[in-house]
């Protein structure tokens, strides 16, 4: 598999990532962290080694540089994260090994809501949305506007934001589900939870970017 470290220019800035891409993907997975989370966020680094060795390729890349991320305002701004986002996705279609690959995201905590409107933005060329932990409510009338199947995972204890995905998945209008792990807290940390989160992202994206799978 071929790992490398990418730069990504945006907004006159350049953001770290990490480019995962396995033998014969045709696919790409690209993470949106949460606030105050990164390209090294262990939780996500976890869910990324599945999704290559299922033979789909990651981008993890920082939606804000250091400098931006002292700013505690900058990572709840969903229109600039958002920004960040959408200009990463067209950058991972200027590159050779990723131009023709077909795109889905993966959000988590705020990043979810980052994800959703940049797939409503971007309409049917994203083709598969999965959050972990998040908070699609902060979407707000983007949620209306999906049309990316979109897989909502919440810890079974984590209350208030079962509730908040819940009323989301009602204003969702594209195919949908909401998966929720039974003993499971906001960052999954319980025996087997990450592994749950994992696999419920894997089924997903399988059946929406690798059509062999279907």
């Amino acid at each position: 598999m071929a790992e490398k470290k990418v730069t990504i220019p945006i907004d006159s800035v350049e953001l770290d990532g990490t480019l995962s891409i396995p033998k014969d993907a045709g696919a790409l997975v690209i993470f949106a962290h949460g606030s105050g989370s990164s390209r090294l966020s262990p939780r996500n680094r976890f869910v990324a080694g599945i999704l290559q060795k299922e033979g789909m390729g990651t981008l993890l890349f920082d939606l804000l540089t250091a400098q931006e991320d002292e700013v505690y305002e900058n990572r709840f701004n969903i229109p600039l994260l958002t920004r960040r986002l959408k200009a990463a996705t067209l950058w991972t279609k200027e590159q050779p090994e990723t131009a023709h690959f077909k795109i889905g995201y993966f959000g988590a905590s705020t990043g979810t809501a980052v994800a959703l409107v940049a797939a409503a933005d971007f309409g049917e060329e994203i083709k598969a949305v999965v959050s972990r932990g998040g908070r699609p409510d902060l979407a707000g009338d983007a949620l209306g506007k999906v049309v990316t199947p979109t897989c909502l995972i919440v810890g079974g204890d984590d209350t208030v934001v079962i509730g908040l995905n819940r009323k989301a998945y009602e204003l969702l209008k594209a195919e949908k589900q909401l998966k929720i792990i039974p003993g499971a807290a906001h960052l999954f940390e319980e025996p087997g939870a990450l592994e749950e989160v994992a696999r419920l992202a894997t089924e997903w994206f399988k059946k929406h970017l690798v059509p062999a799978y279907v």
